[in-house]
């Protein structure tokens, strides 16, 4: 044995079958330099894979690659390690017996090389990418897919299952898979990660009632249609009631073009707030996992004849949790911009609000005027209240979720 290996255990292994069990509370740690050369790592990642460290150290991380993994997804790896960019991927990777065990790997670039930090998965998420993992491997397979278009076919599968892009997945499944092995081992979430969680869930349900606004819209957008055919049976050409309608079809347009100035497009304020939150959520995730990593050195170094280059390690994993952290809370100050600017928006879209209610009062004074023959204007009207009731409602909804994202980021902001 090693120095490294000195105070392992090696277990018995049986030959090829099956996968290696490991407890959720494990993490794997290793690092490479920037050809992808073990050059360190820790007592679990040796034990898990069952090689000593003398097998390990100075051969290529691909050492311990699956068969079954799909080219396309080292090859969207790299490309952002190389372009300087941090990762996550679900890998499933071979021990030295010929059996099998999956890890969720968060990698990032430092100088010289890079470090990963690898934990179990046990989320939907995880099981949902295996079946796209076993799509795209056939594909690469039987049909000859390269890696580069194995990489695109992935993002492809990962968009039909709402993720726009790689970050956002990442982001997704790093969150999911901390505080699935957090009630696995009977921990407490970590209270960032909540906040975060908790912000996620709150732009989805903006994104939800601005949809809901938008179809609002759509459904009273028929009535000053309705009110201008009624209005050429009621008066002569130009009348009120024809004024009226009008007005109202110029401001239920300029509604709806607020709410895709809102929501579509990369530079949407949604958007922005979407992706920085989704940003913010990965940094605190990994930071946390570093700074776990970092606390569990300990047994690692007292086994160490030489401690030297683990303590190091130890030292850079603390200081990147600080980085990503830093990098997390210079979001977050994009995010109360964002927030910020929506609140302002809103408050713009009430004024069409109001609009529509001195509009709609119009209405209903010119259905009085016209005795009987307003009785199909009132009812009109009655359309107008209900849609209008609908879009206050959806706007009130929005503020409160909004004052849930402002709260959250300054609690978030307090933490750092």
């Amino acid at each position: 044995m090693s120095q490294h290996d000195s105070h392992l255990l090696s277990p018995t292994r049986s030959s090829a079958v099956g996968e290696v069990p490991f407890d959720a509370s494990n993490l794997f740690y290793s690092r490479t330099d920037e050809r992808g050369v073990i050059i360190e790592g820790n007592s679990v990642f040796r034990r898990i894979s069952g090689y000593g460290w003398t097998e390990l150290k100075g051969a290529p991380h691909k050492l311990v690659r699956h068969p079954d993994m799909p080219k396309g997804v080292f090859h969207l790896y790299w490309e952002r390690l190389k372009s300087g960019k941090q990762v996550a991927a679900y890998v499933k990777n071979r021990a030295k017996d010929g059996r099998h065990y999956w890890v969720l790997a968060v990698a990032w670039p430092i100088p010289g090389g890079y470090l990963s930090v690898r934990v179990k998965p046990n989320t939907e998420l995880f099981a949902n990418v295996r079946e796209i993992y076993a799509e795209l491997r056939r594909a690469e397979n039987e049909e000859g897919v390269s890696p580069a278009k194995s990489a695109e076919a992935l993002l492809a599968r990962l968009a039909e299952h709402g993720f726009e892009h790689y970050d956002a997945f990442m982001s997704a499944a790093l969150s999911l898979e901390l505080e699935e092995r957090a009630r696995r081992i009977g921990s407490t979430l970590d209270q960032r990660q909540q906040r975060f969680l908790t912000m996620v869930q709150t732009i989805v349900q903006i994104r939800q009632e601005t949809d809901d606004m938008t179809e609002i819209i759509k459904a009273i957008r028929t009535v000053p249609m309705n009110m201008r055919i009624l209005a050429s049976r009621l008066e002569n050409a130009g009348g009120p009631i024809s004024a009226i309608s009008v007005n109202y079809g110029s401001m239920l347009d300029e509604m709806a073009s607020w709410v895709r100035d809102f929501v579509d497009g990369k530079d949407s304020t949604y958007m922005r707030m979407r992706e920085t939150i989704q940003k913010g959520q990965f940094l605190v995730c990994a930071g946390i996992m570093q700074s776990e990593m970092s606390a569990l050195f300990e047994d690692d170094i007292k086994g160490a004849q030489d401690s030297s280059a683990l303590t190091q390690d130890r030292e850079t994993l603390q200081k990147e949790a600080e980085t990503f952290n830093k990098l997390a809370a210079d979001a977050l100050k994009v995010l109360e911009t964002e927030a910020t600017r929506l609140g302002r928006s809103v408050l713009d879209m009430k004024r069409y609000v109001t609009g529509l209610s001195s509009t709609r009062m119009m209405c209903k004074i010119e259905s009085a005027a016209l005795n009987g023959s307003g009785d199909s204007l009132s009812g009109i009207v009655d359309q107008l209240d209900a849609g209008q009731d609908e879009i206050e409602a959806r706007l009130a909804k929005i503020v409160e979720l909004n004052t849930v994202i402002q709260s959250n980021t300054a609690m978030l902001r307090a933490m750092t």
